[in-house]
């Protein structure tokens, strides 16, 4: 068994709809585009965040695990493309991931690099159930 845990703190006030996240000592911004719903373009949006989550995550995978193999990879590019739609009220949602790699890998490297991708902590949480609890208090 593995365990994942983390915590961020997410505040937002009157502004439409610059959102503030505290991550650790790590201070970031979410916002909406101006032109869809008059956000200030001020940061990423969550969908954009979420995308940044599981390729940062995919790119630290491959890149932990050819170093501790001693493999000559040299980087790696990911870009990501999120698509949901919603179907009588059920999410249907599909990522797609587009893996560049850069060295002098051969095909079994390649495509053990490939299986690895799919074994990152993001990935992982993405594809397996996920169960959201939601407190909520007012204060005065």
């Amino acid at each position: 068994m593995s365990k994942f845990v983390t915590t961020v703190a997410v505040q937002i006030g009157n502004e439409h709809y610059t959102t503030h996240i505290q991550a650790g000592t790590h201070r970031l911004i979410a916002d909406e585009p101006i032109e869809e719903v008059g956000g200030k373009d001020l940061g990423p949006t969550p969908g954009q965040y979420l995308l940044s989550s599981l390729g940062s995550c995919t790119a630290i995978t491959l890149r932990m695990y050819a170093d501790r193999k001693g493999w000559p990879l040299e980087g790696v590019s990911i870009q990501l493309h999120l698509e949901s739609t919603d179907i009588q009220g059920i999410s249907h949602t599909h990522i797609k991931q587009q893996i560049e790699l850069q060295g002098d890998l051969d095909e079994a490297q390649i495509a053990r690099l490939h299986q690895i991708a799919d074994l990152c902590p993001m990935h992982k949480i993405l594809m397996g159930k996920t169960d959201i609890h939601t407190e909520m208090n007012l204060l005065t």
